[in-house]
């Protein structure tokens, strides 16, 4: 279990950008987890996603900006136990989610949102491995983040050693 994000706000205060502005909802059946950011940029199309997250993940965490919009799940129960299989740690989407029954007994963070029964268009669209930002925090592959019921912050290296 990572160190918790309140620990880590008080331990490394100007180390440290807390995600603002967004009320999230964990849906995983891991409620914290940290690890290296991979981002995908997309709105609605959950095309990206699918892809990078059938790629070994070594312990990353992919954030997604998916625009704040609740019209379309960027990922369900299928993809997130993709993911678990490919040893990621977890997704946090400023997006929704779908299948939330089955997401909480998979052993995956997913942090979103919220959540809505409509799949992802796929029409190939989305940015992998760009710089985003949403919630006054800009995620840059490489940097690494750590979730928990607290909420969501980032540091340009890992907090945890």
């Amino acid at each position: 279990m990572p160190p918790s994000t309140p620990d880590l706000c008080d331990q490394h205060p100007d180390r440290i950008q807390v995600v603002t502005g967004l009320q999230w909802q964990s849906y995983g059946g891991r409620a914290a987890f940290a690890g290296p950011i991979e981002t995908v940029k997309c709105f609605e199309d959950n095309s990206r996603i699918k892809e990078v997250l059938a790629t070994p993940g070594n312990g990353r965490v992919l954030v997604v900006d998916g625009g704040g919009s609740l019209r379309h799940a960027l990922i369900g129960d299928m993809i997130a136990a993709g993911a678990r299989d490919h040893d990621w740690a977890g997704i946090i989407i400023n997006g929704a989610c779908r299948d939330v029954e089955v997401l909480a007994g998979i052993d995956f963070g997913v942090f979103a949102l919220g959540c809505v029964p409509i799949k992802s268009v796929r029409r190939g669209e989305g940015q992998l491995g760009v710089p985003i930002q949403f919630g006054g925090v800009r995620f840059l592959p490489g940097h690494h983040v750590h979730a928990d019921a607290n909420g969501v912050i980032v540091a340009d290296q890992n907090l945890d050693t």
